[in-house]
């Protein structure tokens, strides 16, 4: 089981393996950047910063999904609060479904 990394213990190894994408890909648009001509290199720029945007939305629409739905709101507890109430309403009354099946 995985140990939960305080704040004061982050664990490097992870922020490294983050950077090290974006790293690599500086190092390549720099001695990339020489051979190509001007015109080349600024349409493969707004077609990696539209990519770059369009990898970011996932992240973006999940941090305000969870935002909304915080148990700090008015809607976050509400939806809770249906949910501990619904959870009971799914299950069959065993007492009932024995005397019907005879065993009681």
């Amino acid at each position: 089981m995985r140990e939960i990394i305080e704040d004061d213990d982050r664990d490097w190894t992870e922020n490294t393996a983050l950077a090290a994408p974006a790293l690599l890909g500086a190092a390549a648009g720099l001695i990339l950047g020489e051979v190509m001509h001007s015109g080349a290199r600024r349409g493969i720029a707004i077609g990696l910063a539209a990519l770059g945007v369009a990898a970011l939305v996932p992240l973006t629409v999940g941090g305000i999904v969870n935002k909304v739905n915080a148990p700090q709101t008015n809607r976050g507890s509400r939806r809770r609060l249906e949910g501990i109430r619904s959870v009971g309403s799914g299950f069959v009354d065993v007492e009932e479904e024995l005397r019907e099946s005879g065993v009681v």
